[in-house]
Order: structure tokens, then sequence, then C-alpha cells
């Protein structure tokens, strides 16, 4: 059987030791064993590190990535999970491309103080939580139109 060193898997998946002996910790891997000090890792180990990145780019936390593996380290995601995140991925971009639409407009704003200007003042305000302990709001979307 093939066997990877830690230093072999840090390498290939790019992601320093530490935090492969974190995602150990964690049960998201397991060594087969270890060859003197260095752990080993079956090949099989690269593609559970990379539903794991895929998993964090995606915005999973980590419970949730190691809920999806059984105690085989078998893979299996639940559909309306995926929907779920989807959907959050949608409106996070949503808020990104009205922010960014935001930050277009004040560099191109003519009034010579950004604080003057009515749109750039919304963008202020939706930045700011409504209310105490809540998240911001989305930046306000009359500011989309307006470049």
């Amino acid at each position: 059987m093939l066997e990877l060193d830690i230093s072999e898997v840090s390498q290939r998946s790019g992601l320093p030791a530490s935090t492969l002996r974190y995602y150990e910790q964690r049960g998201l891997i397991r060594p087969l064993g270890r060859k003197g000090l260095r752990r080993v890792y079956a090949p099989t180990v690269m593609q559970t590190l990379a539903l794991v990145t895929l998993g964090r780019t995606a915005g999973f936390a980590l419970e949730e990535i190691a809920a999806m593996f059984d105690a085989d380290g078998n893979f299996s995601m639940d559909r309306l999970s995926l929907l779920n995140k989807a959907s959050a991925l949608d409106r996070h971009i949503l808020r990104l491309q009205l922010l960014r639409d935001g930050l277009r407009h004040t560099a191109r704003c003519t009034q010579p103080d950004h604080l003057q200007c009515p749109n750039f003042r919304k963008l202020m305000q939706a930045a700011l939580p409504s209310k105490p302990g809540r998240q911001a709001k989305r930046p306000a979307a009359a500011v989309r139109g307006k470049r």
C-alpha cells in the first residue's frame, strides 16, 4: 500500500503540517500510523482534504464538514444543506455586488466631500447594525443604479 508522509501530504495539498494535525484532532482525517516520528496517510487523504477545502471555501464550518463523513470516513452530503448554502452564497454575492457598486459610485462621485454624497451616506448607514447585536444590513439598493 502506498503511504504519504505528512510532509508529502502538506506539499501536495498546499496545507501546512499544523493544519493537517489540526484536522486530525478534529476527526476530519486519520493517519494510517507513523514511520519513525512522521505521520503517514493513505493516498485517499488527498480526496478528503479536497472535500474539506471545498467545503471551507463554500462557507461550511469545520463541524458541518466533519458531519459529512461517517465513522469510516465515507463522504455523504445532505443535498438540502447544499441548496441552503447555495442560497446563502447568492445573498452574500448580492451584498458584495451592492457594496462594489456603492464603492464605484463613490470613486466617481463629483461631490468634493464624500460625506456630503447622499449615496455614500446611505452606504455608510447600511454598514451599521440597525440594532445592538444584529449584523449590518446590506448596502442600500439606491446606490446600485447610480454609478
